[in-house]
C-alpha cells in the first residue's frame, strides 16, 4: 500500500507510536502518584484532586466487589458528565469490569433492549432516571441499582439549593427512591469501599474496557467491543495529534457527552492521560459554556459542529473572551466549512474536521491541528492507521481521486460486535473495519467523504438509523406506511422527517405522532417533520424507494435558494 498520506505529516508527528502496555486505568493512578493535589475536574464550583479522583474510583471498584461484581462483568453507567460518571467508569475499569455507557436520554425501550442484550447486572443512574430504570428491570439482568444526585458533588449552598431548582425545571419528574436490599446510595456505597487499589491481571489486547452500542454502519444498535488497547491506543494518538499540548498544563472543556465514545475518548481518557484539568458540564448550554470559557481558560475544547454554530449564533458572544483555546476537534458530524472559519475567527488557535466511528474507538482521521487545513477534507489518518478506498466495482483499492469505500485498519479497530459474530463479519475483514461511508483520497493523502452510510441520518452528532424511528411509526394504529429520511438543517445539521400513509378511513395529527415517537425513542431520534401522503414511491416489488425522497427534498432545497436569490 502507498501510505501517501505519511508525505503529509508534520516533523512532529510520527507515523508509529510506543503504546506500552498498561491497561486503561493505570494512567489514573500514575497522575494520581505525580500530580496528587493537581485538580483533575472541575464541576459547577466543585473541584475533585487527582488523588480524590483516583481513590473514589478505587473506592467504587471496591464496592462493586462487595456486590459480587468480578472481572468481565458488565456495569452501565447512565450518567451524563459529572464526577460520579467519571469515578464509575475508571473504578469499573480497576476492577476488570467492561463499562456499557448508557445515554440518558434513552427511553425505557431502548434502555431495555441495552441492558438485556450487555447482560449488565449492575447500573449506576442518576436519580431523576430511577422510574426509567426500574421500569427496564423486568426484562433485564439487574441485581444492583446504584442511584446518585448531580447535587452529590455540588459545592455549598449549591447542593442545598439543587432540589428546588430541579423541581423547577422539572416540575412532572418525582424523584421517589427506597433505598436498601439492592437499591444502593452512591455516597453510601463510596464510603463502604476500600482504598486498596484492586490487583486485577489485564491482557490489554484482548480484555473489554467497553462495550458501546451504536447502529453501527447498518441496521439496529450493536455492542461494539473495545479493549483496553483499543482505548489507549486512540488516546495517545490523539495525544501525538496535538503535539505541542504538555502534560499537566492543559484545561480540556468537557461538554461533549462522556457516554458518547468521542467525547469519552478525546475529553476524559485524553485528559487524564496527560493530567489535564477537565472543566466538565452536566449539559451543553451556550451561555453557560461561554461564561466557563471566559472564566476558566481552556486551552482544548473538543466539540460537535451545533456546538460550534450555538456558540457562534448566541447574541452576547462577543461579552466573551475566548481567545485561550488553542485547539477544537470536531467530530461526530461534517464541520460546515462557513462554521470552521467564523469560529476560528473568534479563538487564538484552530478548528479542525475530524472522522471517525465507534467501532474505531473512535478517530481514524483528522485535518492538522498547527499545519495546513485542507477545506472539505476529513484529514489524514492517525499514526499506526491504515486506509484504503475499495472501488465499489471490482473492490481492489481505488486510485488516487476514485470514489471508493472507506475502509480502516489500526490498533483502535473494535473486536467485533458483542455476540453478534454476523454482523461482525460483514464489517471485519482480515483485520479491516468496512466502514459503509463512499469517499476518495487524493494525491497528497487526504481523504474527503463524499456520501454517508446509506440511510444514516447524524442530528446534532447523533447517528439516527430510520429503521428504528419507522419501526415506531409502524406501532401507531393510524400508520398504514412509514419511511424515514434525513433532511437539511441549519443548526443540527440533519433533522428525521417521516413520510406517512395512513390506513383507509383513519386520521392522525402530527401532533398526535410527535407524542407518541417521544414516549418510544429519544427526543433526538423523535421526527421533527411530518409529511403525510396518499402513496410512497416504491420497486415493482413493493419496496419503499427511500433515495426518491432524498432527491424529491433535494429539489426543492434547490428551488428555496433560487427563490433566496
Amino acid at each position: 500500500m502507498e501510505r501517501r498520506w505519511l508525505n503529509s505529516y508534520p516533523n512532529e508527528v510520527s507515523s508509529h507510536l510506543d503504546y506500552g502496555s498498561k491497561p486503561l486505568f493505570a494512567y489514573l493512578s500514575e497522575a494520581a502518584a505525580q500530580k496528587p493535589e493537581k485538580t483533575a475536574l472541575h464541576f459547577l464550583g466543585m473541584e475533585l484532586s487527582y488523588k480524590e479522583l483516583y481513590e473514589q474510583s478505587v473506592q467504587f471498584a471496591n464496592a462493586l466487589a462487595s456486590m459480587g461484581v468480578s472481572k468481565g462483568d458488565r456495569v452501565a453507567v447512565m450518567l451524563p458528565n459529572c464526577p460520579q460518571a467519571v469515578i464509575a467508569y475508571y473504578g469499573t475499569l480497576f476492577l476488570g469490569g467492561i463499562v456499557v455507557q448508557t445515554n440518558p436520554l434513552y427511553t425505557e425501550r431502548e434502555l431495555k433492549h441495552q441492558l438485556s442484550d450487555s447482560g449488565a447486572e449492575t447500573i449506576i443512574c442518576l436519580d431523576l432516571l430511577f422510574g426509567r430504570v426500574s421500569a427496564a428491570r423486568e426484562v433485564s439482568s439487574l441485581k444492583n441499582v446504584i442511584v446518585t444526585s448531580i447535587k452529590d458533588y455540588l459545592p455549598f449552598p449549591k447542593n442545598l439549593l439543587y432540589p428546588f431548582v430541579q423541581k423547577r425545571q422539572n416540575p412532572s419528574v418525582t424523584v421517589d427512591i427506597t433505598y436498601g436490599g439492592d437499591v444502593h446510595a452512591f455516597k453510601q456505597v463510596l464510603k463502604k469501599g476500600g482504598k486498596t487499589e484492586p490487583q486485577t491481571e489485564i491482557d490489554i489486547a484482548k480484555d473489554l474496557a467497553l462495550l458501546q452500542y451504536t447502529g453501527g454502519t447498518t441496521g439496529p444498535a450493536k455492542g461494539v467491543m473495545l479493549t483496553h488497547r483499543n482505548l489507549v491506543v486512540n488516546a495517545k494518538q490523539c495525544g501525538a495529534w496535538l503535539y505541542r499540548t504538555s502534560d499537566g498544563k492543559e484545561v480540556v472543556l468537557g461538554a461533549l457527552p462522556f457516554f458518547h465514545v468521542y467525547g469519552m475518548t478525546v475529553v476524559m481518557n485524553f485528559g487524564i492521560m496527560t493530567k489535564a484539568k477537565l472543566v466538565i458540564l452536566p449539559r451543553f448550554d451556550p451561555e453557560q459554556v461561554l461564561k466557563t470559557i471566559h472564566k476558566h481558560k481552556p486551552t482544548l475544547f473538543p466539540g460537535a459542529p451545533t456546538m460550534y454554530i450555538a456558540l457562534l449564533n448566541h447574541p452576547d458572544i462577543k461579552k466573551y473572551d475566548l481567545s485561550s483555546i488553542q485547539a477544537c476537534i470536531s467530530g461526530s458530524a461534517p464541520l460546515p466549512v462557513e462554521v470552521q472559519e467564523k469560529f476560528q475567527s473568534v479563538i487564538s488557535g484552530s478548528l479542525v474536521e475530524g472522522y471517525g466511528l465507534t467501532e474505531a474507538s473512535p478517530v481514524t482521521h483528522a485535518n492538522l491541528i498547527y499545519g495546513k487545513q485542507i477545506r472539505g477534507s476529513i484529514g489524514l489518518p492517525w499514526p499506526d492507521t491504515e486506509c484504503a478506498i475499495l472501488s465499489a466495482e471490482t473492490g481492489e483499492m481505488a486510485e488516487p481521486g476514485e470514489i471508493g469505500e472507506l475502509a480502516v485498519k489500526g490498533p483502535q479497530v473494535m473486536q467485533g460486535y458483542w455476540n453478534q459474530p454476523e454482523e461482525t463479519a460483514a464489517v471485519l475483514r482480515d483485520g479491516w473495519l468496512l466502514t459503509g461511508d463512499m469517499g476518495y483520497m487524493d494525491e497528497n493523502g487526504y481523504f474527503y467523504i463524499v456520501d454517508r452510510k446509506k440511510d444514516l441520518i447524524i442530528a446534532g452528532g447523533f447517528n439516527i438509523y430510520p429503521r428504528e424511528v419507522e419501526e415506531v411509526l409502524y406501532e401507531h394504529p393510524a400508520v398504514k406506511e412509514a419511511v424515514v429520511i434525513g433532511v437539511p438543517d441549519p443548526y443540527r445539521g440533519e433533522t428525521v422527517k417521516a413520510y406517512l400513509v395512513l390506513k383507509e378511513g383513519a386520521s392522525c395529527k402530527e401532533e398526535d405522532l410527535n407524542t407518541f415517537c417521544r414516549e418510544r425513542l429519544a427526543a433526538f431520534k423523535a421526527p421533527r417533520l411530518y409529511e403525510f401522503r396518499s402513496e410512497l414511491p416504491k420497486t415493482m416489488v413493493g419496496k419503499i424507494l427511500r433515495r426518491v425522497l432524498v432527491e424529491e427534498e433535494k429539489e426543492k432545497q434547490a428551488a428555496e435558494e433560487v427563490k433566496k436569490a
